[in-house]
């Protein structure tokens, strides 16, 4: 509920940083909770899709490569307009899995390590870009390796299934 409220302004409208309002490739950017926007070293913005039917990486295909590059693209001048901070300084990705199930893209200082910014479980937005332009149904079709805390109920459920 709460990228909803952000996405129809309902919460947090006066912390948006960019806004492409565009239904099928617009998304909004704004800062990520966990960054208290006082330095940049630890720079940390979410961009949320406004299309409601993209849950995760395993959902986008070929169709989806307009909205990808406006996040990259539109994203990266934002907060280099906002910030300061060039494109070449940052870390553009999603996680797999997400952990709220609603497409969107994390920006973070390069020299920033984030929570999840790690191989296994990022996956570079430019990364993505090139994979789907390559084979339209990539995500669908590859095996996606992904961390789980021994407390989280998906790890549960792949014991439960003797998986683990």
């Amino acid at each position: 509920q709460w990228v909803y409220n952000i996405l129809e302004k309902k919460a947090e409208a006066d912390w948006i940083v960019h806004e492409n309002p565009d239904p099928s490739n617009g998304f909004v950017l704004v800062p990520d909770l966990k960054w208290n926007q006082n330095q940049l070293e630890d720079l940390y913005l979410i961009a949320l899709v406004h299309r409601r039917d993209i849950k995760s990486l395993r959902d986008l295909t070929a169709e989806h490569l307009p909205l990808l590059r406006n996040v990259l693209q539109e994203g990266k001048e934002a907060i280099a307009q906002r910030f300061g901070v060039p494109g070449s300084q940052l870390r553009i990705y999603l996680h797999y899995q997400p952990s709220y199930q609603h497409l969107h893209v994390h920006f973070t200082a390069l020299g920033y390590d984030a929570p999840g910014s790690s191989v296994e479980r990022a996956h570079l937005l430019a990364d993505v870009i090139d994979n789907l332009a390559m084979d339209s149904t990539f995500y669908q079709k590859r095996a996606l390796t992904f961390p789980l805390r021994a407390d989280e109920p998906l790890f549960k459920k792949f014991q439960e299934a003797g998986k683990v």
